[in-house]
């Protein structure tokens, strides 16, 4: 499985963005599909997950409520959209795929298998 990120970039404070992420080869809906970020000199975070069958989905306490992911399994494809992004949340943004249960939302990186390049986010004040 190959993932993809795609839809980073510069906006302002209070701002919004939509990450893509585009899976292929196997299809992504056999994955909980989770996002990630990572600051320099941080440690890669979790941020949000999806759920096989997009029916569950877990985030952050410092992104709930701002964040929303969601999937299309008919493209193989997982969105985080960002709204009300704050001087806190600029990092390279990852997408990884992770096996496991139809409802399951793992929220470890040892528990995916496959991540993308990552994506760069800043957030201007």
């Amino acid at each position: 499985v190959q993932l993809v990120e795609s839809g980073g970039g510069l906006v302002q404070a209070g701002g919004s963005l939509r990450l893509s992420c585009e899976a292929s080869g196997r299809t992504s809906s056999s994955y909980a599909m989770g996002w990630f970020r990572q600051a320099p000199g941080k440690e890669r975070e979790f941020v949000a997950v999806i759920s096989r069958s997009g029916g569950s989905a877990y985030y952050a306490e410092s992104v709930k409520g701002r964040f929303t992911t969601s999937r299309d399994n008919a493209k193989n494809t997982v969105y985080l959209q960002m709204s009300s992004l704050k001087p806190e949340d600029p990092a390279v943004y990852y997408c990884a795929a992770a096996p496991g249960t139809e409802r399951g939302t793992p929220r470890y990186p040892p528990e995916y298998v496959y991540w993308g390049q990552g994506t760069q986010v800043t957030v201007s004040s």
